[in-house]
């Protein structure tokens, strides 16, 4: 498997202000700078050129374009043209391949908002045993009786 090449993006290469700014050469591109031209892509795919241009024009894979219209590709969109091409090998057609991407992306916003409504659970139940633990602040909570800590609770927040 091709690993990601480690030459410079033009965006790191602007001159940085501040101490360390020759602290040495700038690391490798992230995973969305595009940078990658249509052949370097096709090449680190196996895929050929004209069947990008499908993908591009059907929507699978977006790439950056230049000033004057050519296809930049980033490590992401390799990695993405990678999952389309194992999957029509497998057998499955173009708009199958669109929806399983389209679930995949559903499923990793859905995990995205799950893991902030768990911080925000664990927020809470953070702050709640804080004013529990503080005998003076509990009885200011009137979802919270003496004894029955281990019931649910409403916290309440006011507006403006």
């Amino acid at each position: 498997m091709p690993t990601m090449p480690t030459g410079p993006s033009p965006a790191s290469q602007t001159p940085r202000r501040g101490a360390g700014a020759d602290a040495g050469p700038p690391g490798p591109p992230g995973p969305d700078v595009p940078v990658y031209v249509i052949s370097v892509a096709a090449e680190l795919t196996g895929l050929h050129p004209q069947t990008l241009r499908t993908y591009d024009r059907l929507g699978l894979v977006s790439p950056g374009r230049t000033g004057g219209g050519g296809r930049r590709y980033s490590w992401r969109d390799i990695e993405l043209l990678r999952e389309v091409a194992e999957l029509t090998a497998a057998g499955i057609g173009l708009e199958g391949v669109r929806r399983i991407l389209q679930l995949e992306n559903h499923v990793a916003a859905l995990q995205q908002r799950l893991q902030e409504a768990e911080e925000q659970l664990a927020a809470t139940q953070y702050a709640l045993a804080n004013a529990l633990a503080d005998r003076g602040s509990a009885r200011n909570l009137p979802a919270v009786a003496p004894g029955r800590a281990a019931q649910s609770v409403v916290v309440w927040r006011r507006r403006g």
